[in-house]
């Protein structure tokens, strides 16, 4: 750990009254030690110059599959529940330690060099511990899960759990992951959607959620076959059969809910569920398009997150914040999702998701040192006279602006280079380990 002072930025705070200001900020250790105007504080170990830069709260991704990214590109152009039964869980059977780390560390990058500083993650159904690995090496903030699949006669064998196998590995890897690093991981249970799971698992998660007070990350309400299959077997819709089962509770994160009726709306509002919306996967799956200005009009908690890159084909935030406000647009007037919502759903809108916004999401002193340092000065964010900070980093900026990131008080990248990813190794071993699993996928599966 040590003391960085950053000096003469543009600070887009996100803090209760949304400030923007140009000063200082002063980190200690994990925290932000002070913020102002020509701070000058004793034994500074480190001075990075970001006058003329922009300083914003690194950004909270609530929906990401890690352990999907080495299938990038594999899976194009289907529909999920074909996405699922034709490539991603036999793909996802093929794992082996190796893939899954590599796999983990290849997203992990993306997500850093795009300014993701948290991400709620789900894993795949084996090897999640190399997963925490990796995420505890790259110094990334992450609430992740080994997924929960105890149901399913097209879910090839190498996925196909025991009931309480799968519970059991799961309560194992949290009390060995959860709160690690001083809480930079903390653990979700996260069983994969209804169809892939049976009541009597589902019942426990929402105990042990209890118990342990955790999170739940699950996918919900996506794909309007997948509702019809829920309903047939529970007569219920999603949300009313998690609900039943009491996991309908501030601690559960919802991926997607893009096809809700309007009592499932009243049981997130009334239960305090989170809702992570992704239009870049909604759209490449032809999903659909969620509701999310009515859900923000019912003070319902919305996020956001890239999914997997299989369904996307990037993890990258600035893609979905402008998706995110333009497809709403045709439908419910250029008013609708303005770049200020927006921005609010991609940080402290994230990270009140994950219980964290007493922590992140926001430039506040006290507050942990999640921070990103963007370059706007590029002829595509330009000019920069008289505009809104925030809506040149929502409708201008990319993730090549992303100049440098700060996680827990510690340097991930500088000036584009990563300092806890070794992106040439990373890069060879994703294709080797891609390799590898496409000839073991016949035989596995």
């Amino acid at each position: 750990m040590s003391k960085i002072l950053l000096k003469h930025a543009e600070i887009v705070t996100m803090n209760g009254k949304e400030e923007i200001i140009t000063g200082d900020i002063f980190i200690e250790n994990d925290r932000i030690k002070a913020i102002g105007v020509n701070l000058n504080p004793p034994e500074v170990d480190k001075v990075i110059d970001a006058r003329g830069k922009t300083v914003i709260p690194g950004f909270v991704q609530t929906h990401i599959h890690l352990c999907q990214t080495v299938f990038r590109g594999r899976a194009d152009d289907l529909e999920l529940l074909d996405w699922l039964k034709k490539r991603i869980w036999p793909l996802e059977a093929a794992h082996d330690e190796e893939s899954i780390y590599y796999s983990a560390l290849l997203g992990i990058g993306e997500l850093i060099q795009s300014g993701t500083t948290s991400i709620v993650d789900m894993e795949t159904v084996h090897h999640t511990d190399y997963a925490f690995q990796a995420i505890a090496s790259s110094g990334i903030r992450a609430l992740s899960g080994k997924v929960m699949m105890d149901k399913g006669k097209e879910v090839p064998k190498a996925l196909q759990e025991k009931t309480n196998e799968s519970i059991q590995e799961s309560v194992d890897l949290l009390e060995k992951w959860h709160d690690f690093d001083n809480g930079r991981i903390k653990y979700a249970f996260s069983p994969r959607f209804v169809v892939s799971c049976t009541e009597p698992l589902l019942k426990e998660v929402a105990t042990l959620s209890g118990d342990f007070g955790v999170n739940v990350h699950t996918h919900a309400s996506e794909n309007r076959g997948e509702i019809a299959i829920v309903e047939d077997e529970t007569g219920m819709r999603n949300i009313e059969y998690l609900d039943h089962l009491g996991l309908a509770n501030n601690r559960l994160i919802l991926a997607h809910c893009v096809w809700l009726n309007d009592n499932e709306k009243q049981i997130i509002r009334k239960k305090g569920v989170h809702v992570s919306h992704c239009p870049g996967s909604n759209l490449k799956l032809a999903s659909g398009i969620a509701e999310i200005p009515s859900l923000l009009a019912d003070n319902i908690s919305v996020s956001l997150g890239a999914d997997g890159a299989p369904c996307n084909n990037n993890l990258d935030m600035f893609n979905e914040m402008r998706l995110a406000a333009l497809i709403q647009k045709p439908i419910h007037g250029p008013t609708a999702m303005n770049a200020r919502t927006i921005f609010k759903m991609a940080t402290i809108g994230g990270a009140n998701a994950i219980g964290l916004a007493h922590e992140i999401g926001s430039i506040e002193v006290g507050k942990k040192a999640d921070l990103v340092i963007l370059d706007l000065n590029h002829f595509h964010t330009f000019p920069s006279y008289d505009v809104d900070p925030i809506s040149r980093i929502v409708y201008s900026a990319t993730r090549a602006d992303v100049e440098t990131s700060i996680i827990n008080g510690n340097i991930v990248m500088e000036n584009r280079i990563m300092k806890t990813v070794d992106k040439k190794t990373v890069l060879k071993e994703a294709d080797v380990s891609i390799k590898r699993m496409t000839k073991r996928m016949v035989s596995i599966v």
